[in-house]
């Protein structure tokens, strides 16, 4: 089951509909004191972060926690990012509805889920496996079909299912992967933190139809290491799920 949105494809969340629960209205308080007042504007945007519940992506000792404005530890020293910086990374992206998408780093699929309403597919990678089958679970019982999960380095891409359109990184790299922007199609963008490991620049990063690209910085941020051969250190081997 399909409901169209300004020609966004929005997934099943049909469960949801129909079975109000009761962190509505922090969902809402969030849209409208965290993600409207700092410039989050686009409606397929604010309906995914309305939608998707994000206090099921996290234990439910900091449920209460969910909607608040930081990020949330989710085991293995990773974190689920703050709603914010979910939102605006997902709205940097530009997408119509019909993109092709890489996540590097699935983390706790909170933003698989929101990348799931607002792209026709999704390829996300993520180096823990145990996380990475936590996620598939979620996502699974969310009906997100549209939201393929690979174990493997994020770095290195998924060259067999590239170009994309739009590739997101969820891990602060000290470089931006040489791989990620190879596998970009022309006029593609990447969005990515680059910098040290306690702090980072958030870019854009577009690439041209000659092959060139042009990068645009949009902010400070801080994440967790990218690992990998093209991040902080050795890749895991990979495999699917």
């Amino acid at each position: 089951m399909e409901d169209k949105m300004s020609g966004f494809s929005m997934r099943n969340f049909s469960t949801l509909k129909v079975k109000r629960d009761i962190y509505e209205r922090s969902r809402q308080n969030m849209l409208d004191t965290q993600l409207i007042p700092r410039g989050i504007n686009q409606p397929e945007v604010l309906h995914a972060m309305l939608t998707i519940p994000r206090h099921l992506f996290v234990d439910e000792a900091l449920w209460s926690q969910a909607y608040t404005d930081h990020a949330l530890p989710i085991g293995e020293k990773q974190t689920i990012s703050q709603p914010y910086m979910v939102a605006f990374m997902t709205e940097s992206l530009g997408l119509r509805g019909d993109e092709k998408v890489l996540e590097i780093g699935t983390g706790s699929g909170y933003q698989s889920a929101v990348l799931s309403m607002m792209a026709h597919k999704v390829y996300s990678i993520e180096r823990l496996g145990k996380i990475a089958a936590r996620s598939r679970k979620l996502l699974d019982g969310f009906m997100c079909p549209n939201v393929i999960i690979r174990v493997s380095d994020g770095t290195l891409g998924w060259p067999d299912e590239a170009p994309f359109d739009a590739i997101i990184v969820t891990a602060g790299s000290p470089v931006v992967p040489d791989a990620l922007i190879g596998q970009l199609k022309p006029g593609g963008r990447l969005v990515i933190p680059v910098g040290e490991e306690e702090a980072q620049k958030l870019l854009r990063i577009t690439r041209r139809e000659d092959g060139s690209a042009e990068t645009e910085v949009l902010g400070g941020c801080k994440f967790v290491k990218l690992i990998g051969k093209q991040g902080w250190q050795e890749a895991p081997r990979e495999r699917f799920l």
